[in-house]
């Protein structure tokens, strides 16, 4: 973002704000992420002139919806509902493969964040993940790929069930259908053609639903956004190869 970019406010009352997060932006300070300068906390503090408290994450590469409390006290009744799993959270991405639909249980570990505890080779505990996908379309792309003469993928709808870092991202990897754009858990290869094609730098993941209740009011609250205008992009080129069954 450049100094003066404002972040994408989704939804905002006097208790919480849910803006749309870019790919490539950290939600805050992180020891893994020396030298950056820009997050989504301190921005969206000096855009309200006041406080504001991250209730979750999303991954620095994935854009899309992210909550932010107002207030300590919000932050702890949204933070409960997060631990309790009565939020519901909605994922698009877009993978390798013809992938179809199912539920993902594959326990995971989650990161180990400090340098030194990695030098020392320390790991977390696998946790029990859960994770339901299905897909809304397939494509077949006129691109050659080893022993085939074209390239297929999906645009996947995910639910994850459980919190765990990179869920999605190692879930759909577990399954042999990593997301494209993804220089960690991804397929260079197919990371390239995306590149190559269509100019696509990121990770082609994006939290486009949430539900949950207001943790003031305790009415439903449900935001639903398409993904980013860079992702969006990607999926209308596709879609003029679309595999309809």
């Amino acid at each position: 973002m450049t100094e003066n970019e404002k972040l994408k406010i989704v939804y905002q009352d006097e208790h919480m704000v849910v803006i749309d997060k870019p790919s490539g932006l950290l939600v805050h300070r992180s020891k893994m992420a020396h030298g950056v300068k820009e997050f989504a906390l301190q921005i969206l503090r000096n855009q309200l002139g006041q406080r504001v408290y991250p209730a979750h994450r999303l991954d620095r590469p994935t854009s899309g919806l992210l909550v932010f409390a107002l207030s300590e006290q919000v932050l702890a009744e949204i933070t409960k509902q997060f631990s309790e799993a009565t939020i519901t959270k909605t994922y698009q991405c877009v993978v390798r493969g013809f992938a179809y639909s199912g539920v993902i249980d594959h326990p995971l570990k989650d990161p180990v964040d400090d340098r030194r505890l990695l030098r020392q080779g320390v790991t977390h505990e696998a946790r029990d993940s859960l994770s339901e996908y299905q897909t809304i379309e397939h494509y077949e792309m006129p691109w050659a790929f080893g022993k085939f003469s074209t390239s297929r993928y999906s645009l996947v709808s995910v639910r994850p069930k459980t919190g765990r870092r990179h869920q999605i991202r190692k879930h759909m990897d577990h399954i042999a259908h990593p997301i494209i754009g993804d220089t960690r858990y991804g397929q260079g290869v197919h990371n390239r053609l995306f590149r190559d094609h269509f100019d696509s730098h990121r990770l082609l993941l994006a939290a486009t639903e949430l539900k949950m209740t207001h943790p003031v009011t305790g009415l439903p609250l449900e935001l639903q956004i398409p993904p980013a205008e860079e992702m969006k992009v990607v999926i209308e080129a596709l879609r003029t190869h679309q595999v309809t069954e």
